[in-house]
Formats: C-alpha cells, structure tokens, sequence
C-alpha cells in the first residue's frame, strides 16, 4: 500500500496515476476535502495523518516547504511501518534535504529526496523528470516503482542534498527567464514589435546553445578574451533602459544587470568579456 500526503494539483495526479496502474493508496491533506475529492477514483481518505500511513510500504509527499514536510512527518511517525520508505518531492532547501536523510535514518525508516520538474499533467501521464539522489541501495530498491511516474528518473548520485540543489538552481533558471521574457515584451511594446515575432527571434537566438557557451565561459574565466566587450553591452543595456523609460515602462532584469556592469567598469574592465560580471 502507498500512502500519499499531499494532495494539491500535483500530489492528486500522482494519486490518480497510481490508483490507475491497481495501486491501494492511502491520501491525506491538509485541507481534507481535496483528500476526500480522491475517493471517488478509489483512494481512501483520512483526517489523521498517522493512520492515513498505517500499513504503508512507501510514504511520498508533494508539500509547500522544509516546515511543511518536517511538520506532517512527525505528525505521521506514530503511523510508520518498521522500514518504510519516505520519498518526499516537495522542493525544499538542500540542508533541508541532507538533514532529514540523516534524522529519518537514525530513527530506523528510509528517507529519500525526489523533487520533480514536472506538472500535474507530467503526474498523471507519468512524463517529464524526477531528480533523485542519497543511498544507492535504496535507490536501486525503488527505482522501478519511481521510474512508472515519471519520463526519467534522474539519478544524481550519493549526496542526499544534490537533488534539492538541481531542482532549485532548475527553478531559478524559470525564474530568471520569465524575468528576461518579460523584459523583452516590455521593451518590444514600445519598439511597436508584436509578441508574436519573438519565438523566431528565439529560433535565431538558440537559447540551449547560448546558455551552454556562456557558462563554458564563465567557467573558464577567459574575460581577458572578449567576445563582447562589457562597456559596449553596457552601451546596449542603456539602449534598453532608455527606450523604456522613454515610453513610460520599467524593466524588471536589466537595470539590475546593469548595476553591476558598472561595478566591473569602475574596476577598469570595460575592454573585457562583458560575462565579467557573473563574478
């Protein structure tokens, strides 16, 4: 029996996935009408987190945070069955992720760090990517259950914090780059460029390709070989900011990122590789 604490939009499909494939599944949330909403496609709901885990051979979670998850374990460890497996998917902070690793293991039961990057969608059709990393044995233990609810089971290696470390630099990758797109349709608004031209620009553009040669860059530290000198992007990112303004708008990324292109010409680098600034 698998045990599901949890159930928003993610946790929910997950559920449906396993309910689907013949699993017995036990659910749990805090707001316990999104459990209940559950049963009517098989799952058994319950108020009181540590029954809702009583039998269960694996115990995964989609919650908010560190807190969350610590919180609703203790809350559940009455419950556990001798040995469990815990794998917990909720992003949370990487020391989080060691810790409980190391906690969950002194006190008998198996704690494993999965966080995803996936949608609902990617739940219930059993696609997209799982990150997973910590004791192998175990790994290797549950990997074929894992490996039915995602496209691929990444396997990051021994460190049990790895994992958590991945996904959040994966999330702030999302992050930074909805901030750029949305400069970008910001800037094009007032340049008369309809949105709609922008995925060629991307085409062109080989954002992979791009990201790939700047961080090659970055970490070989050739700045003294410039490809783009840093005083004539920070003629461009004044271009940008200009144009904005002039408009009446206010660009979210690039005034920050032009901060500290200043900082690097005041120290005298204005003829080098404008990725200087990434140190």
């Amino acid at each position: 029996m698998v045990a599901f604490l949890g159930t928003g939009l993610l946790g929910a499909n997950f559920s449906r996935a396993l309910l689907k494939r013949g699993e017995k599944v036990h659910v749990w949330n805090r707001t316990a009408e999104k459990a209940k909403a559950l049963e009517s496609e098989g799952a058994k709901a319950f108020d009181n987190v540590a029954d809702a885990v009583k039998g269960a051979d694996r115990i995964h979670l989609t919650l908010s945070d560190d807190n969350a998850v610590n919180e609703v374990l203790e809350k559940a460890s009455p419950g556990f069955k001798p040995g469990v497996i815990i794998v917990d998917h909720t992003t949370t902070s990487a020391p989080g992720a060691a810790k409980r690793s190391a906690n969950w293991k002194k006190k008998g039961f198996h704690f494993i760090h999965a966080p995803v990057f996936m949608g609902p969608p990617n739940a219930l059709d059993g696609t997209g990517t799982m990150m997973i990393s910590g004791d192998q044995s175990l790994i290797k233990q549950i990997e074929p259950e894992l490996s039915k609810m995602t496209g691929r089971l990444w396997n990051l290696g021994e460190d049990p914090a790895k994992a958590a470390a991945i996904k959040l630099l994966g999330n702030l990758f999302h992050i930074g780059l909805v901030g750029v797109i949305t400069d970008m349709l910001t800037l094009a608004e007032t340049l008369n460029v309809p949105a709609a031209d922008l995925p060629a620009l991307f085409e062109v553009l080989n954002p992979a390709g791009v990201a790939r040669a700047r961080l090659k860059k970055i970490d070989g530290k050739t700045f003294d070989q410039p490809s783009w000198e840093l005083s004539m992007s920070r003629k461009d990112a004044r271009l940008m900011i200009e144009q904005a303004e002039n408009s009446g708008k206010n660009l979210l990324v690039i005034p920050p990122v032009a901060g500290k292109m200043d900082v690097w010409i005041k120290k005298g680098h204005s003829n080098d590789d404008w990725t200087i600034l990434s140190q």
